[in-house]
């Protein structure tokens, strides 16, 4: 992985639904963060109403700490399964946008603990990078291990 790694922010987001447990949500989105880091990384909570009148809990965490942030995009890589880099890797342009790389991992796997991606209320991550090629960021991805070589 570069020392200076070229991501200046990584932004985790999910939804718990009326039906969930706001609590084991936070604990699945807190599953895919280094254990050493999650102190570190506050989540805001909002409330929102979703499209037939259901409340809905929005988690949000900014996280800009360089170390932490390095961190979080090695955790992320590592763990991430070689199929679904490869999924990402063939379907890039759906993940980059605007100099920023969107994953959207499954909150039940995240809840035991397992990195995998999923398109239905998943946890939302964006790695935003210092550079906005396609092409910089595809290079970025495969340096830092998150895309195949």
């Amino acid at each position: 992985m570069p020392a200076a790694l070229p991501i200046s922010e990584v932004d985790v987001s999910c939804f718990a639904h009326a039906t969930e447990d706001e609590t084991k949500v936070l604990h699945a989105v807190r599953r895919l963060l280094p254990p050493m880091c999650i102190e570190s990384i506050s989540f805001m909570k909002s409330k929102a109403q979703g499209h037939h009148g259901n409340p809905i809990v929005t988690f949000e965490a900014k996280i800009k700490e360089k170390s932490i942030v390095k961190a979080v995009v090695e955790t992320l890589a590592s763990n991430l399964n070689p199929m679904d880099k490869e999924t990402l890797m063939n379907e890039v342009s759906m993940h980059v946008e605007k100099g920023s790389f969107y994953l959207r991992l499954d909150k039940q796997a995240a809840f035991e603990g397992e990195f995998r991606l999923a398109q239905a209320d998943p946890i939302r991550v964006r790695l935003r990078f210092k550079k906005n090629r396609l092409e910089d960021i595809v290079e970025i991805c495969r340096e830092i291990g998150m895309l195949p070589q």
